[in-house]
């Protein structure tokens, strides 16, 4: 899944190639992926592209109507999109033409700018769970998801993070996770930014100490901002191997811990899995699988 890093890079690509252009034309390849209907996407035709920036895990493309009549500034649309797990955006210099037949391939939402077949971005999703989600509002903060954001990972000081802490009883790796108490961060960055910060994902969160919560908040904004600064100005189609290739103990189950040389170890979900240093994190303790201990059962 796209993350704070990934997205902040999209949101990037889109200021850089995207900005003050017009829209031409969109195509919705699949009416699943459109979570609102008013106003139509229709809408967005003729306006130009003002900005990009980021909620959160969610991309916010911000288009204004400069061509509006009468007196005062047009109110701006945002076009929010959330990619996801397996979602993603493509930037194109020429896209076809033609309008993409629903169904057909990992196509979802295409926005021509400037001219129909000429430059602007695609938003794909591969694999049969179709999660990706497009709002077109008024307001940000007229999308559920991002209204229940909890603060930016990157915005949040040591003494909020603190308070935040203070007195829940999560997993740390649950915690790091949740978007309602924490913005940006998904299953791989929380792996990296326990894995620096010396700390189990099993701890609960309300009982650090002081230095621990030192740890933790130095390594988030540390591994984001690293991820980050690596990842902006790479190309779209680049960032998910830029992604993988900073990775600490992140989908390395099995392969040596790149501090003490120990075997990175991994805790299976139903649906996802999460991975760990023993030495670094848990003092040599080896985490329970649930899905091994379900088979030992």
């Amino acid at each position: 899944m796209p993350e704070l890093p990934e997205v902040e890079a999209l949101a990037e690509h889109l200021r850089t190639h995207a900005l003050a252009r017009p829209v031409a034309r969109v195509d919705v390849a699949s009416m699943t992926v459109l979570k609102t209907f008013d106003p139509p996407v229709s809408a967005l035709v003729g306006r130009l592209v003002t900005g990009a920036s980021r909620h959160g895990k969610f991309l916010d493309v911000e288009l204004e109507d400069t061509q509006r009549s009468g007196a005062g500034p047009s109110t701006p649309l945002h076009l929010v999109v959330h990619l996801s797990r397996a979602g993603w955006l493509r930037w194109h210099d020429q896209a076809s033409a033609t309008p993409p037949k629903p169904g057909k391939g990992p196509l979802e939402f295409r926005v021509h700018l400037e001219t129909v077949g000429g430059p602007g971005f695609d938003l794909t999703e591969a694999g049969t769970q179709k999660r990706l989600a497009v709002y077109l509002v008024d307001d940000p903060q007229q999308v559920p998801g991002v209204a229940k954001l909890g603060p930016d990972a990157l915005a949040i000081s040591r003494a909020e993070f603190g308070e935040l802490l203070a007195g829940r009883t999560e997993r740390l790796k649950t915690l790091l996770a949740d978007q309602q108490v924490i913005a940006g961060i998904g299953n791989a960055y929380s792996d990296e930014i326990l894995h620096v910060a010396k700390l189990s994902p099993f701890a609960a969160a309300g009982k650090l100490d002081t230095e621990a919560v030192d740890r933790l908040h130095t390594a988030m904004v540390g591994v984001l901002t690293e991820a980050v600064e690596r990842a902006v100005g790479q190309d779209a189609a680049r960032l998910k191997g830029e992604k993988r290739s900073g990775m600490r103990v992140h989908a390395r189950t099995g392969l040596p811990c790149p501090v003490c040389g120990d075997t990175v170890r991994e805790v299976s979900y139903a649906e996802r899995s999460f991975q760990y240093c023993p030495t670094c994190q848990t003092q040599g303790r080896a985490l329970a699988d649930r899905r091994l201990s379900r088979l030992v059962k």
